[in-house]
């Protein structure tokens, strides 16, 4: 229950916050009355979480009188004797432009001791804290409201590709959409080492950002491609449009999550670039035209950014590999790795092996994928290893309720067998199954919801390569640009939103952040696979799964992490996003939890946890986690990684103030929750919080900038003190 300002105080017939006496009710929890280790056995004293959790060290009692009132702050939180610092953050220059907005991925490359580069993801624009704040921070006005205005009669939608160039509605729209394509992308910095051994901002040549429309003015800013898609984009003739660019490209964004390889370059996801351009395909692969994701510009929504430019759909939702050390060198989109909504991506590579590359789709009913290359490694650490990037074969995964999985191929000749409609009917879920459109000359895909027109398209679609249109590679091509909907034609799983893939450097395991078993109106997670912690068939706060692959085409699969509340089988976060594995092999998990409704309030801001990697009662990471930092308001956790000799976090804070902008002074909220004890008896809580934020200038009426933080022991001692 959510109540705005101090109204909350006169409703419960209390006169202020100090006189508050929460009454525990009663009730059991088997879950919520299990031991759980004292705050003193983390190597470092957890932050205190908003809710009980198994790591706090309470008794139950403790925890009742802990936690019936408590005040949340505006500011990154961190454990006792650690510090925080500000790298960059919205609006500092970086190289011949600025550093973006919403920085996400953090890709850290550390070159030796004392110098290092970091490659930025900037993935979208949040509209309210990006508008109020951009003369301040960019220094120059933006004709956002005029836009919103002159728009007003068509609901804020239009279609600028049908303008005349002498539209008085175009020039400002490209005003707007030009400052918002500057801060998508992604971004290259220099850090080093200071005097006290800390990292630092550095100017380097090698500094500079890749943005949403690189290339639009100066043609060898572009970026290429590789792989099949890139017949795809050659072609004579096409079913769908052509932007006259062959296989050159104008821009990144979307920029959500990403990974770094041994070889020094960083690989950076284009996930929910739907927002911005069109994302269905024809039969050949060829792109719906921009007219079909107009411009939309309202107060709170800024979408169909491509559309401004004449951009083709489907040259976005791709893996683009970043270069940090060679800025004359171009980004390039790798085809082979396929196109879908990119937010995970982990390297396997051994010498001798072939390359192995692990990336997620993020979407309810979203897939997991793995890119097999057809030559193998030689040298670990040779920037040649790219190229592997170019030829192989990517694969889906399909899971099994036993704990075992395949790897199904995604090529012409691999048969038609969807995951069935009827799955979700025994588990009372209203979810489709998400197919190409029966009808090849249609884009658009679609669902179905019963088995008998599942298997009827089966039998009229026997494999994709009745599917797809092109010859040889062109049609490879195809299968990689609709890779999403090709690997539910061949009976991928759908999954729990896959978003971020790390290889556990002990184990080889595959760690995976399923961010949430939530149901969507397109797809939903196998209700046999992804359950919650007493088998409910949807289960919103999210897994870590460990994934071993087994011989050839195999794998085996388990739950390590459950996200939720103690009490109902969760570790105390909801929502697991981006993850970091240190060299020990423990855990550090960053979450997500949307900040645009109440669903998720319990367990207050975005947060960093750390999983020991003995942390479980058989020597798994599946008991306990302790909260090692807390994000200022209304904003994501994101990007986490570690420097050398692990002494240093790194974390992006995403979107402070997305929800109500810049803080001002004495806006706030009273959220009243039921909790439990450790011991199964509930109680209630009355949380105060700030509406909005000012991070990190932390001052009442200044914008909140999005920006990375580097977190370290006061002492110079390692993260972990040993």
């Amino acid at each position: 229950m959510t109540m705005r300002r101090r109204s909350v105080l006169s409703m419960l017939g209390l006169g202020s916050m100090g006189l508050l006496t929460a009454k525990g009710g009663g009730g059991s929890s088997a879950r919520a009355s299990a031991a759980s280790p004292s705050s003193s056995a983390f190597p470092f004293q957890p932050v205190r979480a908003p809710l009980p959790v198994n790591s706090d060290g309470l008794t139950a009692a403790e925890q009742q009188t802990t936690y019936r009132e408590i005040a949340v702050e505006d500011r990154l939180v961190v454990p006792e004797g650690f510090r925080s610092d500000l790298l960059a953050a919205w609006g500092d220059a970086l190289g011949s432009s600025r550093f973006g907005f919403n920085n996400d991925h953090l890709g850290f490359v550390q070159h030796d001791a004392n110098r290092a580069s970091m490659t930025v993801n900037f993935e979208y624009i949040s509209p309210k804290p990006w508008v109020d704040g951009f003369e301040e921070v960019v220094g120059q006005p933006l004709p956002y409201a005029a836009v919103v205005r002159a728009l007003a009669p068509v609901d804020g939608v239009i279609d600028c590709t049908a303008l005349a160039a002498t539209d008085p509605r175009l020039a400002q729209i490209r005003a707007v959409a030009d400052q918002a394509m500057t801060d998508l992308g992604v971004g290259v910095m220099t850090l080093k080492r200071d005097s006290q051994g800390h990292w630092v901002r550095a100017k380097g040549p090698q500094d500079r950002r890749i943005d949403g429309i690189a290339g639009l003015e100066n043609s060898a800013e572009r970026l290429r491609c590789s792989g099949p898609a890139t017949k795809v984009f050659e072609a004579a003739s096409r079913q769908g449009y052509d932007d006259g660019l062959g296989s050159a490209v104008i821009g990144t964004f979307a920029n959500c999550g990403g990974g770094t390889t041994p070889w020094g370059t960083v690989l950076s996801a284009e996930e929910n670039f739907q927002s911005q351009v069109p994302e269905p395909v024809f039969a050949d692969g060829s792109s719906l035209a921009p007219s079909q994701r107009p411009f939309l510009c309202l107060e709170r929504k800024l979408y169909g950014l491509g559309n401004v430019y004449g951009l083709a759909g489907n040259k976005y939702g791709w893996m683009v590999e970043v270069d940090p050390d060679a800025p004359a060198q171009q980004a390039v989109k790798h085809t082979a790795l396929g196109r879908f909504r990119h937010e995970a991506v982990a390297v396997r590579a051994e010498a001798g092996q072939p390359l192995v590359v692990y990336s997620g789709c993020d979407r309810r009913g979203g897939h997991l994928y793995r890119f097999v290359s057809s030559k193998t490694v030689a040298d670990l650490k040779d920037k040649a290893n790219s190229r592997l990037l170019e030829e192989g074969e990517l694969q889906v995964a399909r899971f099994k309720p036993d704990g075992t999985g395949d790897w199904l191929p995604l090529r012409p000749d691999t048969a038609v067998d969807p995951f069935l409609p009827s799955r979700f009917d025994q588990a009372d879920l209203a979810c489709p199954v998400e197919l190409p459109n029966s009808d090849r000359e249609q884009a658009v895909a679609e669902l179905f919801r019963d088995d008998a027109s599942v298997q009827a398209y089966r039998e009229r679609y026997p494999t994709l390569a009745s599917l797809y249109r092109g010859d040889g590679a062109a049609m490879q091509g195809a299968i990689l640009v609709d890779a999403h909907l090709a690997a539910s034609a061949a009976g991928g799983t759908p999954t729990a939103r896959p978003e971020d893939t790390k290889i556990d450097p002990i184990s080889g395991d595959l760690l995976i952040a399923f961010t949430s078993g939530s149901p969507g109106s397109s797809g939903g997670a196998d209700p046999e696979v992804f359950q919650g912690p007493e088998g409910q068939a949807t289960w919103p706060n999210g897994w870590v799964m460990r994934l071993s692959d087994q011989g050839e085409n195999g794998f085996r699969w388990r739950m390590a992490v459950t996200g939720g509340t103690p009490w109902a089988g969760g570790l105390g976060f909801t929502n697991p996003d981006n993850v970091a594995v240190d060299a020990k092999g423990n855990l550090w998990i960053v979450t997500d939890r949307s900040m645009k409704g109440s669903a998720g309030d319990v367990f207050g801001n975005n947060s960093c946890w750390f999983v020991p990697r003995n942390g479980g009662a058989n020597g798994g990471q599946d008991e306990t986690a302790a909260c090692f930092a807390i994000g200022p308001m209304e904003c994501e956790v994101t990007g986490v990684c570690l420097d050398r000799p692990e002494k240093t976090l790194f974390l992006a804070i995403q979107h402070p103030g997305e929800v109500h902008g810049s803080r001002q002074k004495g806006d706030e909220e009273f959220q009243a929750h039921d909790l439990v004890d450790r011991e199964g008896t509930a109680f209630q809580q009355l949380r105060q919080l700030p509406l909005g934020s000012n991070w990190p200038a932390q001052a009442p009426g200044r914008p909140p900038r999005p920006g990375v933080v580097a977190i370290r022991r006061s002492s110079g001692q390692l993260l972990l003190g040993v």
